[in-house]
């Protein structure tokens, strides 16, 4: 959910402040970009300098630097993030925010902010309980804010109770469920497979094909973006999945049969973009085959159909979708997939379009769904080509 988006974390003068450095360092590893705004209070509990190295950038915390004479632009600073994070928010914080007080950049900041705000409060016993307190988180709640609420538990003055600043992976887990809401793909669990198969000759050779798994990872993103719960199957491929997408990497047709069916009963969606081998070796040597002659013969077998198999087994309450790679009677072809397969739609590209298919960053599409219903797009980013797939997903979903 956070891949990609810019977090702003604002830190206040509390002794939670020093959880700070493993939200930072939460966030970053989900990969989002980071930025932190610290109220000068906040410093005598965690230094400026851990947390600019943990989210690789500088720290703010005032309007101007005394020595360099540099301005820090609060208005650039709440209008670059997506999300704002205020943990800790003490109870001073809470009743500048909820009464429109201005008096550090941190404040000018969440003033001028345009994105969704989480308060995560933190204080002792008593000023939680105090009525004032009170009375301002509610502000803050009906301003649109989404309080992050505090936990029971010691304090830091020896009392027990509620106050306790909530721990940096459930502030992660909350966001995340907030931000969920309302996305058409929400509590959806999505298949995924991608890339290519390597068919093994020998130790050191393999059959493989041309595939980058590109169209197959940006749709993989695209469902989490969505609140999708994905799960990527995916060939050898130089890629990198964002933290969100549960990855099985695998390499022969064989081993993807099985992910696949390991995953396939419990998933809504299952979208099969991988370019899987049609034919294995029969047998695979121990030992590096030796050039001896200026010939060489191979005997292969069929491998698995996988697509097939998942249409003989499809619940009726999912949605199959499946690809095809074609260089001439594409429709027919493409046409004969969808049926044989029992498939809800089929993507078809054809290696004749140029900027199709395999080794480029763009794709052109046509979509025949079961009703022989043909949609054609033209040639777009494989990102935008993955947002045509859910569209239609959603809409047969709907």
């Amino acid at each position: 959910m956070f891949s990609g988006k810019n977090i702003l974390l604002g830190v206040t003068g509390g002794i939670a402040a020093y959880k700070t450095a493993n939200l930072v360092r939460l966030f970053k590893k989900s990969g989002a970009n980071i930025q932190v705004v610290m109220t000068p209070d906040a410093k005598e509990f965690v230094t400026p300098l851990t947390l600019s190295t943990l989210s690789g950038n500088p720290v703010h915390s005032v309007f101007s630097d005394d020595e360099t004479g540099e301005w820090t632009n609060h208005v650039d600073l709440g209008l670059w993030a997506d999300i704002l994070v205020i943990a800790p928010a003490t109870a001073n914080t809470i009743g500048k925010m909820a009464n429109g007080l201005c008096d550090n950049l941190l404040m000018a900041t969440y003033l001028s902010a345009k994105c969704q705000v989480f308060v995560a409060p933190a204080m002792d016993l008593d000023m939680y309980k105090h009525q004032s307190t009170k009375k301002n988180l509610k502000e803050l709640i009906s301003n649109g804010n989404i309080i992050i609420d505090a936990k029971e538990g010691e304090l830091a003055s020896g009392l027990v109770g509620k106050g306790r600043m909530e721990e940096p992976e459930n502030i992660i887990i909350q966001i995340e469920n907030h931000l969920k809401e309302g996305l058409l793909l929400t509590g959806k669990k999505v298949l995924i497979t991608a890339g290519p198969t390597y068919e093994q000759i020998d130790p050191v050779r393999f059959i493989g094909n041309n595939s980058s798994g590109k169209m197959g990872y940006e749709l993989a993103e695209k469902a989490v973006k969505l609140g999708a719960n994905v799960t990527l199957v995916s060939g050898p491929t130089n890629l990198i999945s964002s933290k969100s997408i549960k990855l099985v990497d695998v390499r022969s047709a064989k081993q993807m049969y099985e992910a696949v069916h390991n995953h396939q009963e419990t998933s809504d969606i299952i979208i099969m973009a991988a370019a899987v081998a049609d034919y294995t070796p029969e047998f695979v040597n121990s030992e590096k085959i030796k050039k001896q002659d200026n010939s060489l013969q191979i005997k292969l077998k069929s491998t698995s159909d996988i697509l097939a198999s998942v249409g003989l087994i499809k619940k009726e309450n999912q949605l199959l979708v499946g690809f095809a790679l074609e260089t001439n009677n594409e429709i027919e072809n493409a046409k004969s997939k969808l049926e044989k397969k029992k498939l809800d739609f089929i993507v078809l590209n054809s290696l004749k379009n140029k900027g199709a298919g395999f080794g480029h960053e763009t794709n052109q599409i046509s979509i025949i769904d079961k009703y022989n219903k043909i949609e054609e797009y033209e040639l777009k980013s494989k990102s935008d080509v993955a947002s045509d797939i859910f569209n239609k997903i959603i809409s047969l979903l709907k």
